[in-house]
């Protein structure tokens, strides 16, 4: 009779184990690791991708005791972005400084024509060690907003309303100097 009892949390927590995992995974980018097979590497959705031959390099003779660093293999897309801003115009334009009640936010937007390209920070609230931490927890994923929404029109940042808002409102001024 005990072990209907424990049946039902039994389930409950491998069902919780097994969606905290799969959300892990993808939350953190390794989802598709895991599909890996021999002949390539399989998407969460099932879609088997072709692998990418990796260049051989020929090495020398190493004497013995001494450290070997490997060199990271060239990528093929750090070609892209600067193929992309020398087909246009670009220009870069100062924000505003954007006083918040942690310490002021500025920042300069890139556009190459009319697209935004990029976003720099050249004020942060630097009086606090707080204020910092977040700060830079919150930049990186601000520019991904701005550079998605190619506008100031970004989502707050939990727990850095302040700095986000100030982000906003220095990008749209930047983005009115254009």
């Amino acid at each position: 009779m005990r072990l209907k009892k424990w049946r039902g949390t039994m389930l409950f927590a491998v069902i919780l184990t097994t969606m905290g995992l799969t959300i892990g995974l993808k939350l953190y980018g390794t989802a598709d690791l895991v599909g890996a097979s021999a002949s390539g590497t399989t998407t969460s959705a099932g879609v088997a991708l072709p692998s990418t031959p990796q260049p051989t390099v020929a090495s020398a003779p190493v004497p013995s005791g001494a450290a070997v660093t490997p060199t990271p293999a060239p990528s093929a897309t750090a070609a892209t972005p600067s193929a992309a801003a020398s087909a246009g115009v670009t220009t870069t334009i100062d924000g505003q400084v954007e006083q918040t009640r942690y310490g002021p936010i500025q920042v300069a937007v890139t556009f190459v024509d009319s697209t935004i390209t990029a976003v720099t920070e050249l004020q942060a609230p630097s009086n606090e060690g707080r204020s910092v931490e977040i700060n830079q927890q919150a930049a990186p994923l601000l520019e991904q907003e701005v550079l998605a929404s190619q506008s100031a029109n970004i989502d707050t940042v939990s727990g850095a309303t302040y700095t986000s808002d100030g982000y906003a409102r220095s990008v749209q001024s930047a983005i009115d100097q254009r």
